[in-house]
């Protein structure tokens, strides 16, 4: 896993979301210190830019100096964007990066309000049996008016199909198996390069490890 951070920072992924859930704080903090000295060594050697996002533990990115987290939406439990903004501000951490996954469009709603800096939404395509928002819900929401906040797609998405993501508005993609197979470098490229033509203001990708 530790090798796929590297190569995920190394090749320029936006962010990187740490998703080890069922890891103890003990466990999971030198795991997350490991995974950020990637990727400062990468930002470093390859003039990265990819930020680093534990899953839901505020307590663990402080301590090992990741750039912040990545929260389930608050309607189902979790703490707020607001609540996670102010824990780093008290803890003196500037700018954290606070990552929100979605479901429905009341979730997207409401982490806007709250202040994520962006959210994955899905699943996009069906995948696994779950069902899928599909693509002109993803266009509803992306596009809706005003809107402050990217929504990267999330779920079933695939080289082959993550164009249609962007076309529809998405900002950008998120993924697992997307970015755990195949040259991680050439992925990347390719979803840069469908992209390009893209009119939104944001344009990133996750790999979720």
């Amino acid at each position: 896993m530790l090798d796929r951070v590297s190569c995920a920072a190394r090749a320029g992924v936006d962010f990187i979301q740490l998703r080890e859930k069922d890891l103890s704080s003990r466990a999971l903090e030198p795991l997350a210190r490991r995974a950020m000295e990637m990727v400062k060594a990468a930002r470093k050697t390859h003039g990265s830019r990819t930020r680093l996002l534990i899953n839901s533990r505020t307590d663990v990115a402080i301590a090992c100096g990741a750039d912040s987290v990545h929260l389930q939406s608050s309607a189902a439990g979790e703490i707020s964007a607001a609540d996670a903004g102010a824990i780093f501000d008290a803890a003196g951490v500037a700018q954290p990066i606070i990552a929100v996954s979605c479901h429905t469009e009341r979730e997207v709603l409401l982490a806007e309000s709250e202040g994520a800096d962006f959210v994955v939404y899905g699943p996009i395509f069906e995948k696994d049996g779950t069902v899928a928002s599909g693509l002109s819900e993803l266009a509803r929401i992306a596009r809706r008016q005003p809107a402050s906040m990217p929504v990267l797609a999330l779920g079933g998405i695939t080289q082959a199909n993550a164009a249609e993501t962007i076309a529809a508005g998405a900002a950008g993609v998120a993924g697992i198996r997307l970015f755990q197979q195949g040259d991680m470098a050439d992925v990347v490229e390719r979803l840069r390069s469908l992209q390009n033509g893209s009119p939104q203001r944001r344009r990133d990708t996750e790999g979720k490890f």
